[in-house]
């Protein structure tokens, strides 16, 4: 599972709101939406490619993995 727990914190930690970035990027309300720690959905690596540019980090500051128990029992 892709988590954006991290770029959610990047946000309090800039004291960014979303709103400012949908409006500096021109990501829609949508894409950031589904960023939301109750949605974790899909959003293209275009996306997180934009918010690293905008924050000027690397993208395990907007993203983390978290393998489910699924992935793990395939390794096995």
């Amino acid at each position: 599972m892709i988590s954006y727990k991290p770029f959610l914190k990047l946000l309090i930690d800039k004291n960014i709101q979303k709103k400012t970035i949908i409006e500096d990027t021109g990501i829609s309300k949508g894409t950031i939406n589904r960023m939301n720690n109750k949605n974790n959905q899909y959003v293209s690596l275009e996306v997180i490619d934009k918010l690293c540019n905008y924050f000027k980090c690397d993208i395990n500051d907007i993203i983390e993995y978290i393998p489910s128990e699924t992935s793990n029992n395939a390794e096995k």
